[in-house]
């Protein structure tokens, strides 16, 4: 499976971006999908993940400001952002697992994307 991320870029604090992250190579659409960032110096953390039926979690610092969704037809998953915050910049990437379920960890997904860059600007 190879996954490309798009949608970053520059955004001032309050503002919206919209992720995609479109799977080529097999289907995902029975394999959960997570996004995930990495800021400059820090480790990667867990940001929004959906299963294969839809049910999806959210790492507590984005709830409420993110939505994270998925259309099967066009083999692809989206992260909305809404009102950003200068800390939600970093480099965002996408990833899916070989199983269905929801998972937080970056082990537990089989698949990466090359992230994309969000800068959110005070």
């Amino acid at each position: 499976v190879q996954l490309q991320a798009c949608g970053g870029g520059l955004v001032q604090a309050g503002g919206s971006l919209r992720l995609s992250c479109a799977a080529s190579g097999r289907t995902f659409s029975s394999s959960a999908v997570g996004w995930f960032r990495q800021a400059p110096g820090k480790e990667r953390e867990f940001v929004a993940c959906i299963n294969w039926v839809g049910i999806t979690r959210y790492a507590d610092s984005v709830k409420g400001r993110f939505t994270i969704s998925r259309d099967n037809t066009k083999n692809t998953v989206y992260l909305q952002m809404n009102s950003l915050k200068p800390e939600d910049t970093a480099v965002y990437y996408c990833a899916a697992r070989r199983w269905p379920y929801t998972a937080t960890m970056t082990d537990e997904y089989d698949y990466w994307g090359h992230g994309t860059n969000v800068t959110v600007s005070s």
